[in-house]
């Protein structure tokens, strides 16, 4: 990672998907990711900090994976978030890098014996992003 940085504010991101409250579950993972896997802070406001990441939720889609043979029932959903973002320096207003269609995916079955819900594929597909977002974040892209 870059070592001329040492703090991130990372505000919600804008969310242009049809799917509320997914740029909140964006922005906590996305903090946990850079206090867990890199030298950043992560810090409230943007005056506070070396550096922004900003970025827009384009996209929350799920896919049909499988049905129920004897009633027809969805058995397993694919959720896939797709965002646009930009981390940027906020004393020189140089982008550091910047990524456009980053998608990721989680799956989850709808059923009430499993006891899985919609929430818990954007929560894995999320977090699988947030992730990828911070690998990004490296020197050398990954």
């Amino acid at each position: 990672y870059p070592t001329q940085y040492t703090t991130v504010t990372v505000p919600n991101f804008e969310n242009r998907s049809n799917d509320r409250n997914v740029e909140f579950t964006l922005r906590e993972a996305l903090i946990k990711e850079l206090e867990q896997r890199t030298p950043y802070k992560a810090v409230s406001g943007t005056g506070l900090s070396d550096t922004q990441l900003t970025g827009t939720v384009v996209n929350v889609d799920r896919t049909l994976l499988s049905r129920d043979a004897t009633v027809g029932l969805p058995q397993e959903i694919e959720v896939t978030v797709t965002v646009d973002f930009q981390w940027r320096d906020q004393r020189t207003g140089k982008v550091i890098r910047s990524f456009r269609g980053l998608s990721s995916s989680g799956q989850f079955v709808p059923n009430r014996t499993v006891g899985e819900f919609g929430d818990d594929g954007v929560r894995l597909a999320v977090s699988r992003l947030a992730s990828d977002i911070v690998s990004r974040m490296r020197e050398d892209g990954w």
